[in-house]
């Protein structure tokens, strides 16, 4: 393979990269030697503090020290930085406050090669594709940088450029990155040293992704129409005459970062319609879409005049299987109910144990680590209490963190952040909970509907007090509508696979040798305004038209107006 091919590698193959730089191992010797020589100032920087007690006193200087050598170090090492800048279970407070800074406060490289590399792309000049356009970029970052410009048309538009020779740069990077992980792989625990060249590769992959801006322009398209629906959340448009590989435009978004408080309250933005728009929006990109943003730091988001929150840059997704996005939801389930057997089933399907493993002294171990993250009341659960946790379990017992959860993991932490910046007593259960709820009551799927049985079933029982809670909590969000709900449990009920959650409802409501009316009226107090008679009629029979066709010619809608109001009427 030559230079000019590695230059247009498409995706990440170690295995081409490793043939390309074992050939030339002269590239790589003296990267390798500059990437020793500044980190090895920098630890004998640290040692030399702590041997005459000045640790405390440098703490700033070394933490700006280390920031500087990342970005002299270039993109790969930047993007790294970056990385760890949103993993405060992982990076004191006084090195996140420095490697924040790795976000969106980069040097620039030069504007006339900048001004070549759009021309160069779009086979055109710069003063025939834009009206107007920024003297100098606007902002910058690890791959590239943004000019604020005008097309003839009149839109205001962002254009990205890539920084020059960065395919070559980021492949030997990789290359002596997977070298390292293979070289001290020995000395980890087995659970981080098997997994360490995982990582690499699954960064790798993804640094590939985010440098191809024609994928990227695909991403933010997929986003926006999975978002089409909600009102809150702003996507850029992207204008594809003017894109190219190595270049973007992209509609201008003039908001406010959601960390410059300043600016949030001289906008008289409401902090708290932010912080649900943001985890609302996080949770649905989750366990909806699938498909999620892997790289939401404080840069990538902006709150805008009129209320709403711009998601930009979509170099860095991933998506997710209809089975782990189900698993997922089961598991904040078996989180919250406190069931540790069926939560360590769910790291066995979601990779973060193997199958083999003896699971039965692990179980103990997750009730003594998720009470304690926990405590008595559930709305204590936070992502980070959570992270600190488990980084000290996940060195006496074999958990594994599979390479697409790095990223979830990543993402979720980093909004929370997000969000406890804009609000000190953010607790992200009472946002997170009632969408589960949600999910699991719509029960658009079987898988989800056997979730929902876990939760309102156990032992042949039905747990009244879990199930009111659960309709509760779903109902505290305003735009949840019980209606649909209700469609869909008829359908279910009515259907063959409903046959056996109808005989155990049957017994649920005469368990104890009684009927459990007082239970029944319970419930129906919470949900009768929504479910008024007529509409309710109207959901029946839609329901029974859908699975039933035959039932229809005999249905009385007189006799069920009756039945609902006796029921209605019944104290």
């Amino acid at each position: 393979m030559s230079q000019q091919q590695l230059a247009q590698m498409r995706q990440y193959n170690p295995r081409v990269i490793a043939s390309y730089y074992n050939k030339r191992p002269w590239l790589v010797i003296w990267r390798a030697i500059g990437v020793v020589w500044l980190f090895g100032g920098f630890i004998l920087g640290l040692l030399l503090d702590r041997s005459v007690g000045n640790t405390e006193a440098n703490k700033y200087q070394r933490a700006e020290q280390l920031r500087e050598i990342l970005t002299r170090l270039g993109p790969t090492f930047i993007k790294v930085g970056q990385s760890l800048s949103t993993r405060p279970d992982l990076i004191r407070q006084d090195y996140l406050d420095e490697l924040i800074k790795l976000q969106d406060q980069l040097p620039a490289f030069d504007n006339e090669l900048a001004m070549q590399i759009i021309e160069t792309q779009l086979k055109k000049s710069v003063e025939e594709l834009y009206k107007e356009i920024s003297p100098r970029p606007v902002a910058a970052a690890s791959l590239g940088q943004v000019y604020k410009a005008r097309l003839y048309s009149g839109e205001d538009v962002a254009v990205k450029v890539q920084r020059p020779n960065l395919l070559p740069t980021i492949t030997r990077d990789l290359y002596l990155l997977r070298w390292a992980a293979t070289w001290i792989k020995p000395f980890l625990p087995l659970n981080l040293g098997d997994n360490l060249t995982i990582v690499v590769d699954e960064f790798g992959t993804k640094l590939f992704e985010e440098i191809d801006y024609e994928n990227e322009g695909r991403n933010a398209e997929k986003f926006a129409a999975n978002f089409q629906d909600d009102p809150a959340v702003k996507v850029p448009s992207i204008y594809w005459r003017y894109t190219s590989r190595n270049v973007l435009t992209l509609e201008w978004i003039d908001g406010i970062k959601l960390t410059d408080l300043e600016g949030i309250r001289r906008a008289g933005l409401d902090r708290d319609k932010l912080i649900k728009a943001c985890v609302y929006a996080g949770l649905r990109q989750l366990l909806e879409f699938g498909f999620f943003h892997a790289d939401p730091h404080p840069g990538n988001l902006f709150a805008l005049a009129d209320g709403r929150m711009a998601f930009i840059d979509f170099g860095m997704m991933d998506q997710l299987t209809q089975s782990t996005k189900e698993t997922i939801a089961g598991s904040i389930v078996h989180v919250i109910n406190k069931d540790y057997p069926s939560l360590t089933d769910d790291f066995v399907e979601l990779g973060f144990l193997t199958p083999d493993i003896d699971i039965s002294p692990i179980i103990p171990a997750l009730e003594r680590v998720l009470d304690n993250a926990i405590g008595e009341n559930v709305g204590n659960f936070n992502f980070k209490t959570i992270t600190d946790e488990f980084s000290e379990l996940m060195f006496q017992y074999p958990f594994r963190v599979p390479a697409q959860f790095s990223l979830i993991i990543r993402s979720l932490v980093t909004q929370e952040g997000i969000a406890l910046s804009l609000n000190p007593e953010f607790k992200i259960v009472e946002i997170g909970y009632p969408y589960v709820a949600q999910r699991l009551l719509n029960g658009e799927t079987p898988e989800m509907r056997r979730r929902l049985l876990e939760v309102a079933i156990k032992d042949g029982k039905l747990q009244w007090k879990r199930l009111e809670s659960m309709i509760g909590i779903a109902r505290s969000d305003n735009n949840f509508d019980l209606l649909p709900t209700a469609q869909l449990g008829f359908q279910f009920l009515l259907s063959a696979e409903g046959r056996s959650i109808r005989n155990q409802i049957i017994m649920a409501l005469t368990e104890d040798n009684r009927l459990h009316v007082s239970e029944v009226q319970q419930l129906w107090n919470l949900v009768k305004v929504e479910l008024e008679p007529a509409k309710l009629i109207n959901v029946a029979i839609g329901a029974l038209a859908d699975s039933v066709p035959k039932a229809i010619g005999n249905l009385s809608t007189a006799g069920v107006n009756s039945l609902l109001g006796s029921l209605t009427n019944s104290k």
